[in-house]
């Protein structure tokens, strides 16, 4: 359920009535290419309290797409996937790419705590050399003749998943 602070608070003082409510999971975004993908990103992410938003690489993103939800959440941005891996250190990496994926995103299997959801551009996807160092690689199926959701749209495909999973019958939002 949505959460309403009083418009004087600061992003600071919300980012802390946030702390407690946040979820273990992070989201990462590796060489994105679409300035405003990361905004759209960043504000699905924020609807799920996810623990942190990790982005890979140096190029520039429009914040401004969050609709302003980027001022409340834990942005890294990390130069490369070496600096990734080394930040995310034991977490487990799922990493949603259709073309190697080893799993469907709807398995029964539970997401483990912590889990990190790696995502690539939506025009090259993940390289092999990242993927290989994913623990799951997880595919989102799809119809039809289009070979790729947007990665805002994957991403909250993905996370529309964990809360339903986190949120199941007879649990509170």
């Amino acid at each position: 359920m949505a959460l309403f602070p009083p418009i004087e608070q600061s992003a600071e003082e919300v980012r802390a009535v946030l702390a407690p409510l946040r979820n273990a999971l992070s989201v990462a975004l590796f060489a994105h290419e679409n300035a405003f993908s990361v905004g759209g990103i960043i504000r699905v992410a924020h609807s799920f309290l996810v623990r942190e938003i990790l982005i890979i690489g140096t190029e520039p993103f429009y914040a401004k797409a969050s609709m302003g939800m980027h001022r409340f959440e834990n942005i890294r941005v990390l130069a490369d996937e070496e600096a990734f891996f080394r930040a995310v250190d034991e977490r487990p990496v799922w990493a949603v790419e259709k073309e190697r994926a080893t799993r469907n995103l709807y398995d029964p299997q539970p997401f483990p705590a912590d889990v990190v959801f790696l995502f690539g551009s939506e025009r090259h996807g993940l390289p092999g050399h990242v993927l290989d160092r994913a623990d799951e690689v997880v595919g989102i199926p799809m119809y039809g003749v289009n070979n790729s959701f947007p990665v805002s749209v994957a991403t909250g495909i993905v996370l529309a998943e964990w809360g339903r999973r986190r949120y199941a019958e007879g649990v509170a939002l």
